[in-house]
């Protein structure tokens, strides 16, 4: 099918907005741009509660946010991580998706701000993610958490945080996750696919950004092949947590959650992957501009109860 009509208005005005590729400006420049993106997340929604805090991180204090949907039961978790490239985006723009999904989920959300790139590269961010992840699961009776079923998860670079987290997890055995869930993740700096050449412009984020955006995280050579940081490089895919991958129709990154969900699948892990047709990428925190972000909550939230049994 082709892109729904509210995605084509919605690139037509950013193309007109004059605003500078990420590679044409300065990066506070970038940050400050995207101060507007909370609007078009839309309006948060009622939920009973929503702590914000700072916890102890390996290199500075994180800001968090928990999202609790109901009072009382000890629930699920997901440990979120925000997209932006590694380089952009902050916890105002996640506010209705966490709320819608945690809301629809009935399951608590723990979202980070972890300290960004190109200032601080990889393995900061992931770091900051990893214990993130450990504080919650160290937290999980005051927080009102089942530690048997805490995730993590995120959207475009967040979900390549979440796989590299995953891979970690699996590899210290700090944690035995219940799920991970990637949203059109970004696993393989290649990004020798399809999907790169045939969408790679006029969809909102185009290959050049991507390349860019891998630039800025992965400041040394061997960062290039660390699975860490490159998760589709890992040599060795087994035991690790259940898979939920989603990926947008109209996204360079399209092939790459693909790829990723196979060999998952390949090496006997539980994966679940959904395409969704007529959307681009960042579609997750556009419930402002359409209801297809609040389908995909849905689904997520379905998909996620499903693998714990709920």
């Amino acid at each position: 099918m082709g892109l729904k009509p509210e995605f084509i208005e919605y690139l037509n005005t950013r193309s007109s907005s004059g605003l500078p590729e990420v590679w044409q400006a300065p990066v506070e420049v970038l940050r400050k741009n995207l101060e507007n993106r909370a609007l078009q997340s839309g309006e948060p929604e009622k939920i009973y509660e929503v702590t914000h805090r700072y916890i102890p991180g390996p290199s500075a204090d994180l800001p968090i946010r928990i999202y609790r949907p109901v009072k009382g039961p000890v629930l699920p978790a997901l440990v979120f991580f925000h997209g932006g490239g590694w380089v952009l985006n902050n916890l105002d723009s996640y506010e209705q998706a966490m709320r819608s999904l945690a809301n629809k989920g009935q399951f608590v959300i723990v979202a980070v701000n972890y300290q960004k790139a190109p200032e601080l590269a990889f393995p900061t961010p992931l770091d900051d993610c990893y214990a993130t992840l450990l504080w919650v699961a160290e937290n999980a009776e005051k927080l009102g958490i089942d530690l048997a079923q805490i995730g993590v998860g995120g959207d475009s670079a967040g979900g390549n945080l979440a796989a590299g987290v995953a891979l970690k997890a699996r590899d210290t055995s700090d944690i035995n996750l219940a799920f991970q869930l990637l949203i059109y993740p970004c696993t393989d700096n290649r990004m020798k696919y399809d999907s790169a050449y045939n969408n790679a412009v006029g969809y909102g984020l185009s290959t050049q950004s991507m390349e860019w955006f891998w630039k800025q995280y992965l400041a040394k050579k061997s960062d290039l092949k660390n699975p860490y940081a490159v998760p589709a490089l890992a040599k060795d895919f087994r035991n690790l947590a259940p898979a939920i991958i989603t990926t947008a129709e109209f996204d360079p990154l399209l092939d790459d959650g693909y790829n990723y969900a196979n060999e998952l699948r390949k090496s006997g892990v539980q994966t679940v992957y959904r395409e969704f047709e007529g959307v681009i990428h960042g579609y997750f925190t556009l419930a402002g501009i359409t209801p297809e972000a609040n389908h995909l909550h849905e689904q997520l939230a379905d998909d996620i109860n499903a693998l714990l049994g709920r």
